[in-house]
């Protein structure tokens, strides 16, 4: 089934990952900490060992998102779960599911996720982060004073600047995986996936 799954996420890509062959050490080192981490090895770190810089570039950002600590997990996957379904990445959604299913987002708030602001299934806080969220990845960019001030109410400074931070990154990471036709791994498989949608969010 996983390599099923591995089979039709090559199947439409853009740019095909890197052949076996073309692995360097950089990339059998990033290979070998995705593997650890998700279980299997994400088409994007093949894909992004075209460029070796790039990988390592992704690399250290990833590091540097996961040891930061002023925002519970769960607050941080909740947020790149909303930016993936409002950019539409297949690959992200699938992959962005499954994280938050781990952290502690229930499967609930994954269907609920484009009703956020009526759904019982959040709490104020979890609604600010999701609105911050939406409109870092909206364009142009619409964060009012309102909504920073209430998110330092609950997080402070660090935590702010740690969540914008993850938020942008998700950005990054769900904007170049859906040019390059990066698809669904089956991360989700048999599970609640968020589904893509608009990218549109009202005044606060």
């Amino acid at each position: 089934m996983v390599q099923q799954a591995h089979r039709d996420a090559l199947s439409n890509v853009r740019i095909q990952p890197v052949a076996a062959a073309r692995r360097g050490l950089l990339v059998q080192i990033a290979r070998w900490f995705a593997r650890r981490r998700f279980g299997r090895v994400p088409t994007p770190v093949d894909t992004y060992a075209h460029s070796p810089a790039l990988l390592a570039a992704v690399g250290g950002f990833e590091l540097a998102i996961d040891r930061a600590h002023r925002v519970e997990p769960r607050l941080r996957a909740i947020a790149e779960l909303k930016v993936a379904a409002l950019v539409g990445c297949p690959f992200c959604l699938d992959i962005g599911s499954s994280v938050a299913r781990r952290k502690g987002v229930t499967d609930l708030q994954v269907s609920d996720l484009a009703r956020y602001r009526t759904s019982d299934a959040f709490s104020g806080l979890e609604r600010s982060v999701l609105d911050l969220a939406s409109r870092m990845t909206e364009t142009p960019v619409r964060v009012s004073d309102a909504l920073i001030s209430d998110l330092r109410e609950h997080l402070g400074d660090q935590g702010v600047v740690e969540i914008a931070g993850a938020i942008a990154w998700e950005n990054f990471r769900a904007r170049i995986n859906h040019a390059l036709g990066l698809q669904a791994q089956g991360f989700s498989a048999g599970a609640v996936c968020a589904l893509p949608e608009s990218c549109e969010v009202g005044e606060s």
